[in-house]
C-alpha cells in the first residue's frame, strides 16, 4: 500500500509543481530567497581566539554605537504594524510569503511527519549545509541531540533526511531531546509548547530533567542531561530552537531571550564531540550578549554561517546561526567551565567578554552582517505595508506565480523524497497516544487576537473587563441552562491499563498550577488572575447565580438512581451509595436514590488550601482524595455506588484518581454543584467491579506513603522541596476518553467559578 502511494505522490508532484515556468525576475528572486546566508570569514593570522576566562562575566554589557542604530531603526519600521490587528496582518503576510506554498507543497509529496514550518526550515537547512559529518557516515553512526524542541519538527525533519538521503540511508541514527514538560503543571503557557503529538510516543527519549520541568536553564539540569546521553559514544549534532513568548515586548525580543541563547550554547559546547555541529535559533544580533556569543562559536567552529531559510517568514527577524566542525572543545574548557558555573536565567546579566578582547575585524563582519539581515527584513515589512494598502491583479498575479515556483524549486533543490507512514519516529501512532492525544483535548497556544496597541490597552484593565473583550467572554458569562456534566461519561470498567508498568514521578513541589494537559490554558489563565486579584477567597459567601440551573443534592441523588437502572445491574443485594459529604446536606433527599442505601463516611477534610491557584495540586489535598478512594475500594462492594468532591483535575495526580475509579466502576460522570467550598465538582461513580481495587489498592497506598513522606521532609520555611507529581504513565492519561472527560471537567468547573466570580 505504501508503495502505491508514493507512486500517485510522485505523480501529483510532476503534474502539480513542474507545470510553471520561470521568467528572469522569478528566476532572480527566487535565487535570492534561498541563498540568504552570511558567513563569517575568520582572518589567516589567528587573532580570533577564545579570550581568557578570567576577563569573562566580570563587566557589564557595552553597547555598539552602530548597532543600536539598526535597532532603533529596525523598531520604528515594526513599530507601524502597532495598529494592524494580527490575524488580518498574519493572513495578509501568509498571502505575500513567497515560500507560503512549501509546507503544502511537502505535504502532499512527501507524506511526512509532523509537517510544520520548523519542519521545513530544518530540512532546508539539512540540505543547504553538510550538517552531517562525512566521518559520520563512513562510520554509519549519527548521534544527535535537540533542545528546545518541542513540538519536535525538528526530529521529524531529520529523521526523514536520513531516512530519504542516499548518502545517510544507512546510518544508524540516535537522538535525545529536551524541552519545557508541557505535562508539568507549574510551566506556564507562554513558554510552553503545549503541542505534544510526537513527544508523547517518544517519552523515553525526551529529558526532563529531576525536576520534571524540562527547563534546560537549570544548571543541574545541564549536568543530568549530559549524563541521561552518556550511552552515546559521541555527539555529533546540538540543535537549539528555543526561544520565550515576547509579543508584548517585541521590540527587546532579543535582550529577553538573550540568557535562553547562553544557556543553549553552553549546552552545546559542552556536549558536541570535535568535528560536530551545532544549529541554534536566534533573532537580531544587535546586543552586546549576541556579539559575545557570535565571537564565542566563531572561535570554537571552522565555520560559522548566519542563515535566513526560505521558509521561515521573511519579515520576522529570525535567523539560524549554523555552526560546522567545532574544534575547540580543549582549548574552550576553561571558558566553559567558568560558563557552567555562572550557568542560569541570568548568564546575560554581565558582559561575556568585555569590548577590548574582541578583534575589530570580527566586529566589522558582525555589524556588515546584521546590516545584510536588517536590510532584507526592512524591505519585506515596508512591501506588505504597500501590499496592505492595495494589491492589484497583476500584484496577485505575479505573486501566485513565485509562490507556486518557490514551492516546485524546494521540492527539487532539496529532494524531497516520500516516506511510508511506516519508516516515521512515532510509527506506531495508530495505537497508543499519537492518534488520540489531540482528539478532544487543547494542544493550541495562545490565541493572539486584535492590534498590538489593542493588546497593550488591555494590560491596563482588570481581569473581569479583560475576561469581557476576550473570546472566552460567551462561555464565562453564559447561565447555565442545564446540569453541568449530563451526558458526559466514562464507560467502564476499564480493562486496559498496564498496572504493572505504573511508577511515581517526584519533582520540585508545585508553586501554582499554570499549566494543564486536561484545560484550555488561557482559561485557566483566566480563572488563576481572578483568584490572584482577591485577597482571601471564601466561597461560602459567593452568592449562587439565580439564572444558572445548578444541581442540588436531590437531583444528583435522582441520577445516582437513573443511571443505576439504565445499567441494568441485575445483582439484587442491597446496594449502598458511599458519600464523602456532609450528613446534613444529602440524608433530607435519601428517598430519591431509589434502592440504594445511603451511607457515609467521615466527611472529607479538605485541606485549607494556603494558595489558592494551587488548585488540585496541593500535596495535602491530593493525600486526602486518596484516602478517600483508597476507603472507598475498601468498603465497596459489587454494584455499589460512590459520590466524590473533587477540586479539579487539572493536574496528573488527579487525573490519575480519575483513571483509577475508571478502571473500578461501571460508569463514571460528574455534576458541578454551587460550589460552597473549594470544591469544583462530584464524580459519580456508578456499579463498582472490584476486579480491578485488588491491583490499584498498593499502588495508591505507596503513593501517599510517599506524599506522607515528602510532606514531613519539610525545609526551614515550613514547605516540602518535592512533591509527587504523577503515579499513572502521561500515555495513559492522555487517552483520548479520559482526556475529553477530563477536559469537560476542568472547562465547566472553571468556567462555572469565573461565572461567579465575575458576578460577585
Amino acid at each position: 500500500m505504501n508503495m502505491g502511494n508514493g507512486t500517485r505522490r510522485k505523480a501529483v508532484r510532476q503534474t502539480t509543481y513542474s507545470a510553471v515556468d520561470a521568467d528572469s525576475d522569478t528566476l532572480a528572486e527566487t535565487k535570492c530567497l534561498f541563498s540568504k546566508i552570511w558567513t563569517y570569514t575568520k582572518p589567516s593570522n589567528g587573532d580570533w581566539c577564545t579570550p581568557e576566562p578570567n576577563v569573562s562575566l566580570r563587566y557589564p554589557p557595552s553597547e555598539h554605537s552602530h548597532l543600536e542604530i539598526l535597532k532603533t531603526s529596525l523598531n520604528a519600521v515594526k513599530n507601524q504594524l502597532s495598529d494592524k490587528n494580527v490575524q488580518v496582518w498574519h493572513q495578509h503576510t501568509n498571502s505575500t510569503n513567497r515560500a507560503g506554498k512549501v509546507i503544502n507543497a511537502v505535504r502532499s509529496v512527501a507524506n511526512a511527519e509532523m509537517c510544520t514550518q520548523a519542519w521545513c526550515k530544518f530540512y532546508e537547512i539539512l540540505g543547504t549545509f553538510d550538517l552531517i559529518p562525512e566521518q559520520v557516515i563512513q562510520n554509519g553512526e549519527l548521534n544527535t541531540v535537540h533542545l528546545c524542541e518541542a513540538p519536535g519538527a525538528f526530529i521529524s525533519a531529520l529523521n526523514h533526511y536520513v531516512k530519504t538521503s542516499e548518502k545517510t540511508r544507512y546510518v544508524d541514527w540516535s537522538w535525545a531531546a529536551n524541552t519545557l514538560n508541557p505535562y508539568h503543571e507549574a510551566n506556564g503557557g507562554g513558554t510552553t509548547i503545549a503541542d505534544d503529538r510526537l513527544i508523547a510516543n517518544t517519552l523515553p527519549w525526551w529529558f526532563f530533567g529531576s525536576d520534571n520541568t524540562g527547563n534546560i536553564m537549570i544548571q543541574k539540569h545541564l549536568l543530568e542531561l549530559q549524563a541521561f546521553i552518556a550511552n552515546m559514544c559521541r555527539v555529533d549534532l546540538v540543535t537549539a530552537d528555543g526561544s520565550f513568548d515576547c509579543q508584548e515586548n517585541p521590540d527587546e525580543q532579543e535582550a529577553l531571550v538573550a540568557s535562553l541563547h547562553y544557556c543553549e550554547v553552553t549546552a552545546a559546547l559542552l556536549l558536541l564531540s570535535p568535528g560536530g555541529s551545532f544549529v541554534v535559533k536566534m533573532f537580531t544580533l544587535y546586543e552586546h550578549s549576541s556579539v559575545c556569543l557570535l565571537y564565542l562559536l566563531n572561535c570554537c567552529f571552522q565555520g560559522v554561517h548566519v542563515f535566513k531559510p526560505a521558509t521561515s517568514k521573511a519579515g520576522n527577524s529570525e535567523v539560524y546561526v549554523v555552526c560546522l566542525h567545532y574544534e575547540a572543545k580543549e582549548t574552550v574548557r576553561p571558558l566553559l567551565s567558568k560558563l557552567i558555573r555562572n550557568y542560569g536565567p541570568n548568564l546575560a546579566n554581565l558582559a561575556l567578554f568585555p569590548n577590548t578582547v574582541i578583534p575589530d575585524t570580527f566586529m566589522k563582519q558582525h555589524e556588515e552582517m546584521c546590516l545584510y539581515f536588517h536590510k532584507l527584513q526592512v524591505e519585506t515589512i515596508s512591501e506588505n505595508l504597500k501590499l496592505f494598502k492595495s494589491m492589484s491583479p497583476e500584484e496577485r498575479q505575479r505573486l501566485d506565480h513565485i509562490r507556486i515556483y518557490v514551492a516546485q524549486e524546494y521540492l527539487q533543490r532539496f529532494e524531497v523524497r516520500f516516506l511510508p507512514r511506516s519508516r516515521w519516529i512515532s510509527r506506531n501512532a495508530v495505537s497508543p497516544a499519537c492518534c488520540t492525544v489531540s482528539a478532544g483535548r487543547p494542544l493550541g497556544q495562545k490565541k493572539q487576537t486584535g492590534s498590538f496597541n489593542e493588546r497593550r490597552e488591555l494590560q491596563t484593565m482588570t481581569w473581569r473587563e479583560r475576561i469581557h473583550r476576550n473570546y472566552y467572554a460567551e462561555c464565562v458569562q453564559r447561565h447555565l441552562s442545564e446540569p453541568s456534566g449530563t451526558g458526559c461519561v466514562l464507560q467502564g470498567p476499564l480493562i486496559n491499563c498496564q498496572v504493572t508498568s505504573w511508577y511515581i514521578t517526584i519533582g520540585s513541589a508545585l508553586p501554582a498550577v499554570k499549566n494543564s494537559p486536561f484545560c484550555q490554558v488561557e482559561l485557566l489563565s483566566h480563572l488563576n488572575e481572578a483568584l490572584g486579584s482577591v485577597q482571601k477567597l471564601d466561597w461560602t459567601q459567593v452568592s449562587p447565580c439565580a439564572s444558572c440551573h445548578v444541581p442540588c443534592p436531590g437531583s444528583v441523588l435522582s441520577d445516582v438512581a437513573r443511571l443505576c437502572i439504565a445499567g441494568g445491574n441485575s445483582d439484587r443485594h442491597k446496594r449502598q451509595c458511599l458519600v464523602f459529604g456532609s450528613h446534613s446536606v444529602w440524608e433530607p433527599f435519601h428517598s430519591l436514590i431509589g434502592d440504594f442505601d445511603l451511607t457515609f463516611c467521615a466527611e472529607a477534610s479538605f485541606p485549607q488550601i494556603s494558595c489558592i491557584l494551587l488548585h488540585d495540586g496541593e500535596p495535602l489535598y491530593q493525600q486526602e482524595l486518596l484516602n478517600c478512594v483508597v476507603v472507598s475500594l475498601m468498603r465497596l462492594r459489587p454494584g455499589d455506588a460512590l459520590l466524590l468532591p473533587l477540586f479539579s483535575a487539572l493536574t496528573r495526580v488527579a487525573a490519575a484518581v480519575v483513571l483509577c475509579l475508571h478502571m473500578c466502576f461501571r460508569l463514571v460522570s460528574f455534576r458541578c454543584p454551587c460550589p460552597t467550598s473549594p470544591v469544583g465538582a462530584v464524580l459519580i461513580c456508578i456499579d463498582f467491579c472490584p476486579e480491578a481495587s485488588v491491583k490499584i489498592l498498593p499502588i495508591l497506598k505507596e503513593v501517599q506513603t510517599q506524599i506522607t513522606q515528602l510532606l514531613q521532609d519539610k525545609n526551614d520555611t515550613g514547605t516540602s522541596h518535592r512533591q509527587v507529581l504523577q503515579f499513572v504513565p502521561i500515555e495513559e492519561l492522555l487517552t483520548q476518553g479520559l482526556a475529553q472527560f477530563l477536559c469537560s471537567v476542568n472547562s465547566e468547573i472553571i468556567q462555572q467559578k469565573l461565572h461567579l466570580l465575575m458576578q460577585s
